[in-house]
């Protein structure tokens, strides 16, 4: 495979509903499928939800590797008027062991953490890594979301894409990263400063950084300069949203 996302499953609950599949190798495996893209999956879920997690990602049509032990890392979310979201750690998920990595000669990898500390970026060994920055500034611990800087900022050497939402651009700063993109939701994304317009979808924009994340990934991958991923990738995400 040239691509593959890796990451931890949840059982997310929106707005009091009922539990289903999240986290970012789902909602980006739905963006790598729309594709058509040559990308593996490589998720990680507890026990409980596995056999059930599993009949979800067959529906994608990608291959996958489901790696099974501890609990399932979970949420409870919703959202305001202005599309703000609120959320709580319902369960921690257990980290990725090196020996669970499935990437041998995959060239572009999406990592999709849920919260830090879940993967070590050091033994990921491919020439392009774009990075989801909720791993790194999401604190593990139950309870309300905590966005925080406590993280080691020379994990980012392993990371040629780093893909932040605004809320967490603010707390990392300014990274030594070859590609920063930063995504603002209904108005768009910012691309190492260029902005990019959206199109505005009214509907649960829940996995739509994944989806963005993805789509860019896929862009790049086939040859797109970022600023022209971005664009493909907002597009991608507003056709997927509807």
């Amino acid at each position: 495979m040239r691509l593959a996302v890796i990451g931890h499953l949840s059982r997310d609950v929106i707005a009091g509903g009922a539990p289903r599949i999240g986290g970012g190798p789902w909602h980006a495996g739905r963006a790598y499928a729309a594709l058509g893209a040559d990308v593996r999956i490589v998720a990680k879920c507890g026990r409980a939800e596995a056999v059930d997690f599993a009949r979800e990602l067959e529906t994608l049509g990608l291959p996958f590797d489901l790696v099974v032990g501890g609990e399932t890392t979970a949420f409870s979310f919703s959202y305001d008027a202005r599309g703000v979201r609120t959320m709580h750690v319902d369960a921690l998920g257990e980290p990725w062991q090196p020996e669970e990595l499935s990437l041998d000669g995959v060239e572009w990898v999406h990592v999709a953490p849920l919260l830090r500390g879940q993967i070590d970026l050091a033994a990921l060994d491919a020439p392009h890594v774009l990075l989801d920055a909720q791993g790194i500034v999401r604190a593990p611990q139950l309870g309300p979301l905590r966005l925080d800087d406590d993280f080691d900022r020379a994990e980012l050497r392993h990371v040629s894409m780093l893909k932040l939402a605004d809320e967490e651009a603010a707390v990392v700063g300014a990274v030594d990263v070859p590609e920063v993109i930063v995504t603002h939701g209904v108005r768009g994304a910012t691309v190492n400063g260029t902005h990019v317009l959206a199109d505005p979808v009214e509907c649960d924009p829940t996995g739509a950084g994944d989806m963005f994340a993805a789509a860019y990934l896929v862009a790049r991958a086939d040859g797109d300069e970022p600023v022209a991923a971005a664009r493909r990738a907002a597009s991608v995400v507003a056709e997927l949203l509807r």
